[in-house]
């Protein structure tokens, strides 16, 4: 019985799932492995895709790289995988991916080379460090291999550590995605580590990262240097899925020579035609989004060219091409859906967020009912910035009714307008049209035959 035939149909996507991953993302040796191991799997492809890169991207390590206003980026990825409950086989993708990745490169499953809960910034510090004297005044020799893939198959747990104050989880991963030297500034037992190569594996589900991912986090610089991808169970197999019939070795041998020549430190160039391509794509990526989607997609261009870098350390090449850019291109578009799916309209700020929900379900809200939703607990400042940000956003207009006796009543209204949509907010900024007229645009533009 062939595995084909053991499939079972899966549920529909639900409204406003990312889609599919394009053709375009299963480019070179890294698409040829997941495109034979999906369908012998539960798992999603694009959960599959994402952690073959983030893992091919940790065992090149500090060698090839490229630069973007005189910072160096390497193949270090942060990739969360989102799905909608447990059920999700984001830790079936997270096997099948490493059983393959071993084979380019065994090491990847020694101690230290792939560690487990996140809790401190010191704990992750500490796998990667320099040689140090402890506070017995014994020295302690330092990591050799510089390079760790960091898996934390419950996320939530991570986000909540960073919750607590004085914790600095948060600031060494920032630092560590930026490449920086990275130290503590405890003072009887102070840990560093230079050159070190860190990537990181996450899973959580939908509900649980819009409870913890806190406002803070999202808006820090966090949240925007991780690829947060949608996953869900592409199939059924009762009775499993075969992996064995897959010749992995052969599968991945043209990825264990990619790696040995990717450990150079060599600088990554675009060649011409993918110079002209990115000239092409470059001012929409950097273009900045408003609210909570625009604070966790705020660094596209560099994601994109980390993709790329990895597409092409696969290739064994220190040019990127053209279609290294497609394909990264395609698995960014993916990702920026995914945070639309996952977020929606939220904004970033609990109490603004709070007031679109009820605007969402009513309409229409006054002040006063504004303030009976809020408990009637909030200082009027906090929420003159709460109701900006809807303005400022897109998400909600005010009106102020003078018609009746006493004070004027003041309204508050949901747009219908998604402001993270480019295309109506390009227009909106090219033509001065008041965005609370957004509704009326399509009609404009049709008339003018635009």
């Amino acid at each position: 019985m062939t595995p084909e035939s053991r499939v079972r149909p899966t549920p529909s996507a639900p409204e406003g799932w990312p889609g599919s991953l394009g053709d375009a993302a299963y480019y070179g040796p890294l698409g040829r492995l997941v495109r034979a191991v999906a369908p012998l799997t539960e798992a999603d492809p694009a959960a599959l895709l994402l952690q073959h890169l983030v893992m091919f991207g940790s065992i090149v390590g500090r060698g090839m790289y490229f630069t973007a206003e005189g910072a160096r980026h390497y193949a270090a990825l942060y990739a969360v995988l989102v799905g909608l409950s447990s059920k999700s086989r984001k830790g079936s993708s997270y096997a099948v991916a490493k059983k393959g990745m071993l084979l380019v490169d065994p090491a990847l499953g020694n101690p230290g080379r792939s560690e487990k809960g996140l809790s401190s910034g010191e704990g992750l510090l500490f796998a990667v460090r320099d040689s140090m004297v402890g506070p017995d005044g014994i020295e302690i020799d330092g990591v050799p291999d510089k390079r760790c893939l960091v898996v934390e198959s419950e996320f939530a747990s991570t986000l909540k550590v960073m919750a607590r104050p004085g914790n600095t989880l948060s600031p060494v991963l920032r630092g560590a995605w930026d490449g920086e030297a990275l130290g503590t500034l405890t003072k009887n037992n102070r840990v560093t580590a230079t050159g070190s190569h860190i990537s990181l594996i996450g899973h959580v589900t939908r509900d649980e990262l819009r409870r913890y991912l806190t406002e803070t986090e999202a808006g820090n610089g966090f949240g925007n240097r991780i690829l947060w991808c949608c996953v869900r169970r592409a199939r059924v197999l009762p009775e499993g899925g075969d992996l064995d019939s897959v010749d992995l070795d052969a599968l991945t041998a043209p990825l264990r020579l990619a790696a040995t020549v990717a450990a150079q430190d060599r600088l990554v160039v675009r060649d011409d035609e993918a110079r002209a391509f990115w000239n092409a794509i470059y001012e929409d990526l950097s273009e900045g989004k408003p609210g909570l989607f625009g604070a966790l997609t705020g660094r596209a261009e560099a994601q994109v060219m980390r993709l790329a870098l990895i597409y092409a350390a696969a290739d064994g090449t220190f040019v990127v091409g053209r279609k290294h850019l497609e394909a990264a291109l395609e698995v960014w578009r993916y990702c920026e859906e995914s945070v639309r799916y996952i977020f929606g309209d939220a904004v970033g700020d609990p109490i603004a967020d709070e007031i679109n929900r009820a605007l969402r379900q009513s309409g229409s809200l006054t002040r006063t009912e504004i303030r009976d939703l809020l408990g009637r607990n909030q200082p009027a400042p906090r929420v003159d910035r709460a109701l900006a940000l809807l303005v400022e956003t897109g998400a909600a207009r005010m009106t102020s009714d003078a018609s009746g006796n006493g004070r004027p009543v003041e309204r508050w209204f949901r747009v219908g307008y998604d402001i993270n949509d480019r295309s109506q907010a390009r227009y909106v900024a090219e033509r001065s049209v008041d965005p609370y007229d957004i509704n009326d645009i399509n009609d404009k533009r049709s008339a003018k035959g635009e």
